[in-house]
């Protein structure tokens, strides 16, 4: 019998990959809201400095995968595969943003759950040792997502309480093999070998957190600077972060079609897929510290906790959902919360992983959504299906 096989749609690594690093950048919204300090690199500039919204969301990833392989201290020629994707169609933001690097590429699609889909198949390749470094990647924007999906910025029309504001950013994670040994206690990382290098930043070591509104706020209002690089934000590698299974999703299709209330449309496959996960491993919600969904929102949240409920699994008071994580939406007027690739990948990034890594968070299943809808579709009056895909993270 196959011990890494887990029920209908789980595995369970018996040789548990690490992830090495992690990189968030993000927009000007983004840099706004609770997770300020936490971003890695933070622009006024939500275009980069790019002339469109397409350009700019490649520039993102540029500088997410970048600063991963620098914290990680590799070169990219050391990933033996890349796997990313975007929301926009054939993927361009990714192809433009990653073709410099010149790694090996799978180009993805889960829409926003495609973090949870990259860092699956990353950690799948890493741990049957096809290479000794893998990177996921993926990214989203509000102007290119509202230019494909909606409407031009420039039209202004007005949105629904349910709808959700796409996260401009982006997030990039090195998975290595459980061969591969950590970096030292101290910290120090070896240069990269050639290839992409980046001096080393300076900057002082992040704020603590003072959690006033939300256990994720952290201190007062910071104005990202002109170069755009948080300077609260130490640049470390991570030593005790494991990816220790996956439960793949399925997609579910509750019939419903309105794409202004994508929570809702979500939170079935959301629900669909943390219960199989307690099934495929013989869990209950109790195992893990934080159950973290991608970008549910307030109105998804709830009904996946009603739907979970009705199942006899009670996830209150251990469920976090990254799209009320990211933002404050009493201050920021986004309504149900945030989405897109970029939510759940900067959350996971910037807030998640560090406390994995600082043992306060022993266990976490990660469920990036996706709501698997297109222009043509929504245009053709059909529903709205979602995905959500597990990752289970451990500290070691």
């Amino acid at each position: 019998m196959n011990e890494i096989v887990k029920g209908k749609q789980s595995l369970l690594f018996l040789q548990a990959p690490r992830i090495v690093s992690a990189s968030s950048v993000v927009g000007s919204k983004e840099a706004e809201g609770p997770l300020r300090k936490l971003f890695d690199r933070a622009e006024k500039d939500d275009l980069f400095g790019a002339q469109t919204w397409e350009e700019a969301e490649s520039t993102m990833q540029k500088e997410a995968c970048m600063t991963a392989l620098h914290k990680a201290g590799i070169s990219a020629e050391e990933i033996r595969y890349l796997f990313g994707g975007d929301l926009l169609r054939q993927g361009i933001a990714t192809s433009m943003g990653v073709e410099d690097f010149q790694i090996p590429m799978f180009g993805l699609y889960g829409a926003c759950s495609t973090s949870g889909e990259a860092l699956a198949l990353a950690a799948m390749s890493a741990s049957a040792g096809y290479g000794r470094y893998m990177m996921a990647v993926t990214s989203s924007h509000f102007g290119s997502a509202e230019k494909e999906f909606r409407f031009p910025l420039g039209y202004a029309n007005q949105r629904p309480l349910s709808a959700q504001w796409t996260v401009t950013g982006s997030g990039a994670f090195v998975v290595a093999g459980a061969d591969v040994p950590p970096e030292p206690e101290s910290g120090t990382k070896r240069e990269p070998e050639s290839g992409m290098k980046r001096e080393p930043e300076s900057g002082m070591k992040r704020e603590p957190e003072i959690g006033t509104k939300h256990e994720s706020e952290i201190g007062t209002k910071r104005e990202p600077g002109a170069s755009g690089k948080n300077e609260s934000r130490e640049e470390t590698c991570f030593r005790h972060v494991r990816i220790t299974g996956i439960t793949v999703g399925k997609i579910v299709d509750y019939g419903l079609k309105d794409s202004q209330n994508m929570g809702a449309c979500m939170a079935p496959a959301a629900m669909d897929t943390i219960s199989r996960n307690f099934e495929d491993m013989g869990r209950s919600a109790g195992y893990y510290d934080r159950i973290i969904t991608g970008d549910l929102g307030c109105i998804g949240s709830s009904i996946l906790t009603d739907l979970l409920k009705g199942q006899g699994h009670d996830i209150r008071g251990r469920h976090l959902d990254c799209g009320m994580t990211v933002f404050d939406r009493e201050t920021q007027d986004t309504h149900a919360g945030g989405s897109g690739c970029g939510c759940a990948a900067v959350t996971l990034a910037a807030y998640v992983l560090p406390k994995i890594e600082s043992g306060e968070w022993g266990r976490v299943l990660f469920v990036p959504t996706g709501a698997l809808m297109s222009t043509v579709s929504f245009n053709e009056g059909a529903s709205v299906p979602g995905i959500a895909h597990g990752i289970v993270l451990e500290h070691f």
